[in-house]
């Protein structure tokens, strides 16, 4: 009973880690978008912001270490950069994009004179209260925030569905809808999210508990698979009533416009009021989550120094604060190309991580990593450079034309590497006698 206890209160808090500021605006627009062809979208939606997501927390299961443990394989200066990076993105990014998404949402339709400084100052306070009191995260997020936000999203989802006016089967405005679905989900920072806040239940779990690495393990990956089901039931749910309420949007609606509709909609003056507390609270679980995960790395990198961690904390919430005062579109177009260089060498790590050690050898990190990288380069340079050169090499670059380059060079050097490991191993012996 107390392990059934303990994997809910994981799952959820899990959850409320995930769910924040783009996990709700981008599903119901998707939805919008996709007209006939939602649930095509909704497959290639649920590839980037669940399914891999849930493979990066079933790898923390298994190394049930840090970040740096997902690339250490690669070097250890190649994993000490890649974490670097990535808590760099997520706290001048998701993060602040949270405290953004709350001011547009739940602040300025009711306090017109409030500027978005105060209320990036009033989050992020809040949030760094949360951060220090470190040992109580998991509980205060799965046992009393986590089911607030999800009664309040099904109720939004389940009126929706029995309300929706007539249908008008809109065709879809998306070239690849598939495509899209995929890349819209890298918006999310969901797989990234994966690897920062699944450390924050493994050192969680280390506080809180006495549990073998077994039962840890076990209890990780349930709580896992909890949070994942609650995404894809959650997603799903928007981007469909995001299609059936399609027809009621303006055509150049924005992703926050068609989420404040829909709440109006569904559940009508009151709905607005839930939509606020909902929004300020998905939001604020998801900066905990991205906060304490990149303080508690950078106290276990300097020899679990609490100075260190609150250090972190001060910085991150700082950073929020600065950067919360740009708008939410204007924080999705900055972090576009910064997702296009580092989710796929995000993806194939996590993926690496949970093949089993005889076809994910030190080599083989190093050879498909080294592969990835290379080709998400034409991605990422594509935001900045518009010449012939880098257009002629992404034509002959199958599915470069939707930004996924990377991915047929990441599955040909991952069997290509196993072969030449498999090889150097049958040397081996060989050559010791």
């Amino acid at each position: 009973m107390h392990k059934t206890k303990e994997i809910f209160i994981n799952g959820f808090a899990l959850f409320s880690m995930f769910f924040g500021a783009g996990n709700l605006i981008l599903p119901p627009f998707l939805g919008k978008n996709a007209g006939d062809l939602w649930f095509w979208v909704t497959i290639g939606f649920f590839i980037t912001a669940v399914f891999i997501p849930m493979i990066g927390i079933l790898a923390h299961a298994k190394l049930q270490g840090t970040m740096y443990d997902f690339g250490k394989k690669v070097s250890p200066a190649f994993s000490l950069i890649y974490c670097f990076v990535v808590y760099a993105i997520c706290i001048t990014l998701p993060a602040p994009r949270t405290a953004s998404v709350t001011h547009e949402m739940a602040i300025a339709p009711y306090f017109q004179q409030s500027s978005s400084l105060l209320t990036s100052t009033i989050y992020f306070g809040l949030v760094f209260l949360f951060v220090i009191n470190r040992s109580k995260v998991l509980t205060i997020l799965g046992k009393f925030l986590t089911p607030l936000i999800i009664v309040i999203l099904l109720a939004i989802i389940f009126v929706g569905i029995s309300t929706a006016p007539e249908i008008v089967i809109n065709s879809t405005t998306l070239q690849h809808p598939f495509v899209d679905g995929v890349l819209e989900g890298y918006q999310t920072f969901d797989a990234i999210a994966s690897i920062v806040v699944g450390g924050v239940l493994v050192i969680s779990m280390n506080f809180n508990s006495n549990s073998t690495f077994e039962e840890k393990k076990e209890v990780i990956i349930k709580a896992g698979i909890i949070a994942g089901l609650g995404l894809l039931i959650i997603y799903t749910g928007l981007i469909y009533i995001g299609f059936l309420f399609s027809a009621t949007f303006g055509e150049n609606a924005t992703r926050t416009a068609i989420l404040n509709s829909l709440s109006y909609q569904t559940l009508g003056n009151i709905g607005s009021v839930f939509l606020s507390v909902l929004v300020a609270l998905a939001c604020f679980t998801t900066a905990v989550g991205i906060i304490t995960g990149t303080a508690d790395y950078f106290k276990g990198a300097c020899n679990n120094s609490q100075k260190i961690f609150i250090v972190t904390a001060v910085i991150g919430c700082l950073l929020g604060v600065a950067m919360g005062q740009l708008n939410v579109g204007h924080i999705i177009n900055i972090a576009l190309p910064a997702l296009m260089f580092i989710y796929p060498i995000t993806i194939v790590l996590i993926l690496l991580n949970v093949f089993p050690v005889k076809y994910a050898s030190p080599l083989v990190f190093k050879i498909v990593i080294g592969v990835t990288f290379l080709f998400s380069i034409p991605d990422f340079l594509g935001f900045f450079i518009h010449n012939t050169s880098l257009t002629d090499i992404k034509t002959h670059l199958p599915l470069a034309d939707k930004n996924l380059g990377w991915v047929l060079p990441a599955a040909i050097s991952f069997i290509l590497a196993n072969v030449i490991q498999k090889r150097k191993d049958r040397l081996t012996p060989l050559n010791d006698s």
